[in-house]
């Protein structure tokens, strides 16, 4: 056993009830490498089985795609509601090792707002998490805005993984989303949450996206720069649109080669970059190895591994 420290804010739980229904919807349903019976089969303590070999001593669970949201307002509620007090009795069994990011489905504004209560009031969730996009709208869709207008006013953390894009399911043939679609749609939620205003009038959540910000950490000035020269922009970010990317934070979950790391170390600030392993769609070992290799300060390595996340997530700094 790992001397336990690290802090996983990228650590996928999957209730075993949402996933059959998961793969009864979608004939074959597989998640990249892992067979349909790991799919089916997770617990909390296969999980801390994995923890304890790595050194993680508390994961944040969150979901994954294709979430809960598939046209329908009923199945979305019961799928929210279900997931999340999956989650919330895995913490309660497991105190010190697991929290959440409630799962909520904001097409359902009305539906999303009143999860938003129940988990975080309720259940004690860490924050809500979300996909990228919902049928095609990304996070900045006016659709939303009384959803972030709450979390703002809660201070929350807002938790963001990506999923596919309508608009380029499929274009490479054979090719699955991982490979280019999540980094590109979290990046251009990113982009739709700075455009419509979304992240200056809601300058108390503290949002962070998954893989390392997806290709955001290279294209953060070309965003700005050209985003800042269209004039139905105008006004929509008065301190500056690299301001309100520089608020952001990140996770290390299949972000952590040399480049990437470097990208993110450049762009991000330091205090803004977390620990995460994408448990259990990858093992820890892929995302600590790579972290172990880059040439970061002792200091620096902390913080990545747990700092970062205490000063975020204060609740889990030992009394």
């Amino acid at each position: 056993m790992a001397a336990t420290h690290r802090i996983d804010v990228h650590h996928h739980f999957l209730p075993q009830r949402y996933m059959a229904e998961e793969h009864a919807r979608v004939a074959g349903y597989t998640h990249g490498n892992m067979s349909a019976d790991r799919l089916l089969h997770w617990t909390p303590e296969q999980a801390l089985e994995v923890m304890d070999q790595h050194g993680i001593e508390v994961a944040i669970g969150s979901g994954s795609t294709p979430g809960v949201w598939f046209g329908d307002v009923a199945a979305a509620r019961r799928l929210s509601r279900d997931w999340n007090e999956v989650a919330a009795r895995a913490a309660h069994d497991h105190p010190t090792r697991f929290g959440f990011f409630g799962m909520v489905a904001p097409p359902d504004i009305d539906g999303a707002l009143k999860e938003t209560e129940y988990a975080l009031d309720i259940l004690k969730a860490d924050g809500i998490g979300l996909l990228s996009n919902y049928d095609g709208k990304s996070l900045g869709d006016p659709s939303f805005a009384p959803l972030f207008a709450e979390l703002n006013r809660r201070k929350c953390v807002v938790y963001v993984h990506p999923t596919v894009h309508p608009c380029c399911a499929g274009l490479i043939p054979g090719l699955i989303p991982q490979g280019i679609e999540f980094p590109l749609d979290t990046t251009r939620t990113i982009t739709s949450l700075l455009v419509s205003g979304t992240f200056a009038r809601n300058p108390d959540i503290s949002f962070i996206f998954a893989h390392g910000g997806g290709t955001l950490p290279f294209l953060a000035h070309r965003i700005a720069e050209v985003t800042g020269r269209v004039k139905a922009f105008e006004g929509r970010n008065p301190l500056g649109a690299t301001h309100e990317l520089k608020k952001l934070y990140c996770d290390t979950a299949s972000a952590a080669s040399g480049p990437q790391l470097a990208a993110m170390m450049a762009f991000f600030q330091h205090s803004h970059i977390l620990f995460g392993s994408d448990y259990p769609f990858v093992q820890p070992p892929e995302a600590i190895e790579g972290l172990a290799h880059h040439p970061f300060t002792v200091a620096m390595r902390h913080a990545i591994d747990r700092d970062n996340a205490l000063a975020l997530l204060p609740r889990w700094k030992k009394a």
